[in-house]
This record gives C-alpha cells, sequence and structure tokens, in this order.
C-alpha cells in the first residue's frame, strides 16, 4: 500500500478528517530556520531541522506534481485532438476511395474503364480525341490527388497522434515519478513523526519539570517579596533599621505597588502580542502594565532615566547589543529579575544575564528620548528572549511541536491555543453565546506536527505543507455549525465582530480566491 493511501487509511480509522487548510500553500514552504539556542531544546532543534529538509522537499515536490498533473492533463486533451483529427483523416481517405471505387465501377459498368485507345476509337475528329484524351487526363489526376492528399492528410494526423501519445507517456512517466518520491518524502515524514513524538513527550516532561521548578522559584520569591512589604508596613522610604536589628531599604510606596503587581503576575503565561495582561504578558507588556509605561522595551529604555547602581523595582534592558533592546525585566535584587520570557512562555523569575545594556528608574522623572542600542544583526528578529517569525512562529518550540503545557485552553473540548490567542477566542465565544445562545462551534485548534502529517498524506495538493501550519502555532481554528458557512446569519455576526477580537477569515480563504475555506480562522 502506498503511504498516501495508508496515511488515508489511518485517517478515516480516526473519524472525520478536519477540513483542509492551506496555511503556507505547498510548493511554497516556509522553513523554520530559528538558531539553536532559540529553542529550550537543542535536540527539539535539530529534529526541526531534519523536519525543515522534508518540508522543503515535500513543498518543491507538491509543486512539480501539481505541473506535471497540468502538463499530462494538457497532454492527454492533445492525445484526444489528434485522435479526433487522425479519425476524420481516416474517414476522409474511406470516403475519397469509395468515391473513386464508386467512379472506376461505374465507368466499367458502362464502358469498361476509359483509356486512351477507347478514346481513340470513339473520337469522330483529331479535336473530339485531343478533348477526350485531355478529359481523361483531368479526371485521372483529380482522382488521384484527392485520394493523394487524403492519404498525406492521414499521414500527417497519425504522426501528430503518435507524438501527441509519446508526449502523454512521457508526462505520465514523469508525474508517476514525482509521486513515487512524493510518496518517499512523505513516508520519510511520517517516519520522523515518531522521533518527534518520542522527542517532544520528552520534552514536554522536561517542560513540566521545569516549570515545576519555576513555580517553586517563583513562589518562594513571592513569599519572601510579600514578607518584605509586611517588615516595611508604615515606614518611609529610605534606609531603615528594623526592630530585630535587620537593615533594610524601604522603596518608594508607586515602587512598592509595582513590584507587587509584577510579582502578582508570576506564572501568567506569555503572550508576544496582546500581552498587556492581565491573563497573558509579553516583556515590555508588563512593564507597561506595572508601571503605566508605553511603547516597547527600546522605547522605554530611551525615555527612563539610566542608573549605575540598580535597586529593587529599576528595570534591566536586555541585548545582546546586536539584537538591539530585545527584552526588559525588573529587578529584584543584583542577579535576579521578574520577567515575561518567551522560551520559559511565562512570567519567572530568572538570572539577570551578562548581556545587560542598561538599567532605568522607572520612579524617576522621564527624559526626552535618547538614543538606545539598534539591532545590527540581519538574521530573525529577537524579542523577550525568544525569536519571532515571519510566518507566526513564537516561543522555543518548533511549529507543531509547541508543548500542551505552553497553551491554553479556550473552554471547549481539549482545543489549545497560544495564550493570548486562547483569551481572546473565549470572549469572542462568549459575546458569540450572549447573541445566538450556544457557544462557538469548534472542530480543530492547535494541530500537531504528526497530524498535520497525516492530512498532508491525505490531501497533498490542498493541505498545508506540514510544519508550516497556523495551526501548528496555535493561531488558527476551524468552526463548524452555522458559523462555518456564508451566508448565516452568525457567519455575518462572526465577519462584523471577530476582527475586534483580532480573528479573521484570512483574505486567502475568502471567496474567488480558489481556496475558499470559510471555517478557517487566524488569530493575529
Amino acid at each position: 500500500m502506498r503511504v498516501g493511501a495508508a496515511l488515508m487509511a489511518v485517517v478515516a480509522l480516526l473519524g472525520a478528517q478536519p477540513p483542509e487548510e492551506a496555511g503556507v500553500a505547498p510548493g511554497a514552504p516556509v522553513p523554520d530556520s530559528r538558531p539553536g539556542e532559540a529553542f529550550a531544546d537543542p535536540q527539539v532543534a535539530a529534529l526541526q531541522r531534519t523536519a525543515g529538509d522534508i518540508q522543503n522537499e515535500l513543498g518543491a515536490l507538491a509543486g512539480q506534481i501539481h505541473e506535471a498533473s497540468a502538463a499530462l492533463d494538457a497532454a492527454s486533451n492533445s492525445v484526444r485532438e489528434a485522435r479526433t483529427s487522425r479519425e476524420a483523416a481516416d474517414s476522409a481517405v474511406r470516403a475519397q476511395q469509395a468515391e473513386v471505387d464508386r467512379y472506376t465501377a461505374a465507368l466499367l459498368n458502362s464502358y469498361g474503364r476509359p483509356n486512351q485507345f477507347q478514346v481513340l476509337l470513339l473520337a469522330q475528329s483529331p479535336r473530339d480525341f485531343l478533348d477526350g484524351s485531355t478529359l481523361m487526363a483531368r479526371v485521372q489526376e483529380y482522382e488521384s490527388q484527392e485520394l493523394t492528399a487524403a492519404v498525406a492528410r492521414q499521414r500527417t494526423a497519425q504522426e501528430a497522434e503518435d507524438k501527441a501519445q509519446a508526449a502523454e507517456k512521457a508526462a505520465a512517466d514523469r508525474k508517476a515519478d514525482l509521486s513515487r518520491r512524493g510518496d518517499d518524502a512523505t513516508n520519510r515524514a511520517a517516519a520522523v513523526t515518531g522521533e518527534f513524538r518520542a522527542k517532544l513527550a520528552a520534552t514536554n516532561e522536561a517542560v513540566v519539570a521545569q516549570q515545576q521548578a519555576q513555580s517553586t522559584r517563583n513562589s518562594r520569591t513571592a513569599a519572601n517579596w510579600r514578607a518584605y512589604v509586611a517588615k516595611i508596613a508604615g515606614l518611609p522610604p529610605g534606609p531603615a533599621t528594623l526592630p530585630n536589628g535587620e537593615h533594610v531599604l524601604v522603596l518608594p510606596p508607586d515602587t512598592v505597588r509595582s513590584v507587587s503587581a509584577v510579582i502578582d503576575a508570576l506564572g501568567k503565561p506569555y503572550a508576544p502580542t496582546h500581552g498587556d495582561g492581565p491573563d497573558a504578558y509579553s516583556c515590555d507588556g508588563l512593564t507597561r502594565a506595572a508601571y503605566g509605561l508605553t511603547g516597547s522595551a527600546g522605547g522605554q529604555m530611551a525615555v527612563l532615566q539610566p542608573v549605575s547602581e540598580p535597586q529593587p523595582g529599576d528595570l534591566v534592558f536586555l541585548g545582546p547589543a546586536r539584537y538591539g533592546v530585545q527584552g526588559v525585566g525588573v529587578v529584584l535584587d543584583p542577579r535576579t529579575m521578574v520577567t515575561a520570557d518567551a522560551r520559559l512562555v511565562g512570567v519567572v523569575v530568572a538570572d539577570i544575564p551578562p548581556d545587560v545594556l542598561g538599567y532605568a528608574r522607572p520612579s524617576l522623572p522621564h527624559r526626552p528620548a535618547q538614543p538606545v542600542p539598534q539591532r545590527t544583526d540581519n538574521g530573525l528578529l529577537w524579542r523577550c528572549g525568544g525569536v519571532e517569525l515571519p510566518s507566526g512562529g513564537w516561543s522555543g518550540f518548533p511549529n507543531g511541536m509547541i508543548p500542551a503545557s505552553a497553551l491554553c485552553p479556550i473552554g471547549i473540548g481539549a482545543h489549545r491555543l497560544r495564550c493570548d490567542a486562547a483569551r481572546s477566542f473565549v470572549l469572542l465565544s462568549l459575546a458569540y453565546q450572549s447573541v445566538f445562545g450556544s457557544p462557538l462551534c469548534v472542530t480543530d485548534s492547535y494541530r500537531t506536527f504528526e497530524e498535520q502529517v497525516r492530512l498532508y498524506g491525505a490531501k497533498p495538493a490542498l493541505a498545508a505543507v506540514p510544519g508550516t501550519s497556523n495551526h501548528g502555532w496555535g493561531l488558527a481554528v476551524d468552526l463548524c455549525g452555522p458559523e462555518k458557512s456564508w451566508g448565516t446569519r452568525e457567519r455575518a455576526w462572526l465577519d462584523a465582530n471577530g476582527p475586534g477580537y483580532g480573528w479573521v477569515n484570512p483574505g486567502w480563504a475568502q471567496p474567488g480566491r480558489g481556496r475558499e475555506e470559510p471555517w478557517h480562522w487566524e488569530f493575529g
């Protein structure tokens, strides 16, 4: 059994196939080219490079197979046209031969076959003989020319048909060869899926363990901070000695409130967009929410007063310099900060890295915007400790291999999305329910790499190339129910209100674009 057929059989056993989703169309793959240090696990990075190679091959083959299919269709049409022309030429030769045969038979029945001797015997004068000879020559020449022309047309048509059949065979052979190569690549993609599954399970366990350790560190830090706040209650800002003889620095009330807000956000998920809380944060969104700031990390560094001796509550701006001001955290002590980390996909207590670009104190008056380190690296864009991809990639994990612990539920079945997308979808669904009495119906959300391979194997000409689907980033859903179809009242409401929550039916899925998918919605 060919791999494509085998994968279709597996899908059939598992139930209804999810609808195809273009994502990145076959033949135009977008590889995930993040460097290894951008991933939470170097082994996952290595596997993703392997998947990227297969993905590129699948994408190229999909385009070639599409072209070969078109070429075969054109060749088959040419064969049909040539066959029709040849059959018409055959009919013309038969008709011309029949005409000659009828003419000859008529003459033979009446006079015998005409010849020059008969003309001589029947002629009554030299003029009659010359006229009769000329007429006979013309008749014989006409008969010969008509039959010869018909036979020539027949020969030309047969040659055209033979040539068209040869072209059809060549096109069929090329398509068959490409299909075999496509099946082989799909087979290798399916095989590497087993490795992905094992690595993903191990990675997920490692991430869960890491998050548990992180949770312990977060809880310990939060307890220490709250104990500090209790100690300084009622004391004026500045150095102080507690009744037990302990020396402490009493921070200004505004700083205490801001740091307390940051501490309260510990454990909340990371979100690269819509990251100003209260449910999810980006690194600069966390500082905007806690300190009432505006702009990106670089914009904040530009207007805040720099300090050389940081204290708790100050901001630390992160590099390295070649990436520009790509991150920001809140200082807790000389070695520790709180930040929303893209690779750890959450608000965490973390060590202050060595590549610090500077410190600033939000409680001081703001200054006119000053130059800050700008990105000089022409590679991928870093933000909040991770890499952002133009294709929608985020966090320290590849498309389709994001651990469940890094995603958030949407309250419908087991469906999960990136946390900012999940939050917005929940709000959209609640608004929809308030109008129509039931929540949005969802058939598909986050889609693993393995599921993408299976769908591609079932519909290689329609489905997204594995590793490129927006489902694999946790940024897409497929809807069911009346809201999935154009022309319904529910769909009209969704078209009008979805964009306000960040959800749209993308342009390529709209009517008249050739890949209509009214059920497919993306966040961004």
